[in-house]
């Protein structure tokens, strides 16, 4: 994890789906150019009457899946907090919350990144002014990614394990 200083700012993000608060079930397929991450999206079922519950699997059928890609990633962390410890994030008390999607403005991640391959004698500062600091809160976990773009894919409906294997096909017809 990485220590934020007092330049990190947190911006919500418009352009990505909400995810389910209960089980977005999220899958992360990578590769050194691209990184994708599949996620169940919030949907609001007008028939529901709170009183009974669903449970939803990674095989479950028919649930609206978001499909991102980050295009030219550099670093991606995923795994804790959860929505329960959330506020041991070190973003927290600037803004970053559960179950949302965010940029991370002049972050320090990226500021740490660039120092570190500042050793490198073909180092350019340059090669990190474009990057963007995106973080998926979930409720089970937390996806961070340094990367120049995101982008919505598209929304598909099926399993999450069938969105899975769409995502390794991706990049695999991409070539590296």
């Amino acid at each position: 994890m990485y220590t934020v200083d007092g330049r990190d700012r947190v911006a919500e993000l418009d352009s990505l789906p909400q995810s389910s608060v209960g089980a977005p079930l999220p899958v992360v397929v990578c590769d050194e150019h691209a990184t994708l991450i599949a996620y169940i999206v919030s949907q609001h079922d007008s028939n529901w009457d709170g009183t009974r519950s669903r449970t939803v699997g990674s095989d479950s059928e028919d649930e609206p899946i978001a499909i991102v890609q980050f295009l030219r990633p550099r670093a991606v962390m995923f795994g804790p907090p959860n929505d329960e410890a959330f506020d041991g994030h070190p973003l927290a008390s600037r803004g970053l919350e559960p179950y949302g999607s965010f940029e991370v403005v002049e972050s320090s991640w990226i500021r740490c990144l660039e120092r570190m391959n500042s050793v490198h004698r073909g180092h350019r500062p340059e090669f990190f002014a474009g990057l963007h600091h995106y973080v998926l809160s979930f409720h089970d976990s937390t996806f961070e990614c340094v990367a120049e773009d995101v982008q919505l894919i598209e929304i598909v409906r099926g399993s999450m394990r069938q969105a899975g294997v769409r995502m390794a096909e991706m990049l695999a017809a991409r070539g590296g």
